[in-house]
């Protein structure tokens, strides 16, 4: 794995770890890092198999594997606790942690994540594969943009929908990382296990997000004895791009108070 660690303006700030969705990279959480480094000291990493941290993925790759390569970044970086920040994937690994390692987590944020697959999600990305499949990277990276954004956000962003199309192109994690890690998350389910759950969670969804309907946002805060649930109306899968002024406001809103 690559890891960067964001030292704090301010001496001795707690830190937060920020993880990504499928795409695993670091740099998603760009909108995120100057709000965050007023009071906090900042930890982003691209997840194995992605960015700069590209290997070969076992065929039994689960979240599990993914959460114990934060415990180790926990590790290296001197870190005994952190408010833990998770996007859709990276939310999973987030619940995975606080299920069997809850004293290394000062929080929980899980955005349009879940504890268990909707059928809906399923169904989008076996559409994905099948474009994967038969068009190769080109045509799932053409595509992915339709799964992250609004469609008024995209019409009006076009010139940057195309340069993180050529982006994504050139840095495409590859088919069977993909595959292997898309597998991990339709492979988790956590909703036994929920209720034990004693980490506080602000869990965020956006009611326009296409591929997790927010029903499991609402679900997933509704098992959880210590959650907080926040809904945006605008922001779609990738609500912290879309609207990060809002979501910053929210998250550090939800971290002061923890």
């Amino acid at each position: 794995m690559s890891v960067d660690v964001l030292e704090s303006t301010r001496a001795g700030a707690p830190t937060v770890l920020l993880s990504s969705g499928l795409g695993g990279a670091a740099g998603y959480w760009a909108p995120q890092l100057a709000a965050l480094r007023a009071r906090y000291r900042v930890i982003t990493y691209d997840q194995a198999g992605t960015g700069r941290a590209k290997r070969v993925l076992p065929d039994t790759y689960s979240i599990g594997a993914m959460a114990d390569d934060v415990l180790a970044i926990l590790d290296e970086t001197a870190t005994t606790t952190c408010h833990f920040v998770g996007h859709a994937l990276g939310g999973l690994v987030g619940l995975d942690l606080a299920r069997r390692t809850p004293e290394r987590l000062t929080s929980l944020t899980v955005v349009n994540g879940w504890a268990t697959a909707d059928e809906h999600t399923k169904r989008c990305f076996e559409a994905r594969l099948l474009l994967l499949e038969h068009g190769g990277p080109a045509a799932y990276v053409r595509a992915q943009p339709i799964f992250l954004y609004p469609a008024l956000w995209l019409a009006r962003n076009a010139e940057r929908a195309r340069s993180e199309d050529a982006h994504g192109l050139a840095h495409f994690q590859g088919e069977e990382t993909l595959r292997r890690r898309i597998g991990a998350l339709l492979r988790f389910d956590a909703t036994a296990d929920l209720a034990a759950i004693r980490t506080p969670v602000f869990v965020m969804g956006a009611r326009d997000d296409v591929l997790v309907p927010v029903s499991k946002s609402e679900e997933l805060a509704a098992g959880l004895p210590h959650a907080v649930l926040q809904i945006a109306d605008y922001g779609g899968h990738a609500v912290n791009v879309v609207e990060p002024d809002a979501f910053n406001a929210a998250l550090l809103d939800f971290l002061g108070r923890v």
